[in-house]
């Protein structure tokens, strides 16, 4: 169950935080956008990468974002 604070959270700011977080380690989620099916959940679709893609992404993350 999602909290009141992730409930609060506008999904469109969420979605463009995230799209300019990963853009500064260098990667692109093609298929990032809104989940318009369930607007009351706000929920941000991340849609499909390539296993390049996804390798980046880990490493991206195990290196706390920094390049």
């Amino acid at each position: 169950m999602a909290s009141k604070e992730q409930q609060d959270t506008d999904p469109f700011m969420a979605m463009e935080s995230l799209r300019a977080a990963l853009a500064e380690v260098g990667i692109t989620l093609p298929s990032l956008r809104l989940d318009l099916a369930s607007p009351a959940l706000n929920l941000v679709e991340l849609g499909r990468v390539s296993s390049g893609v996804a390798v980046r992404l880990a490493e991206a993350l195990q290196r706390g974002g920094r390049k």
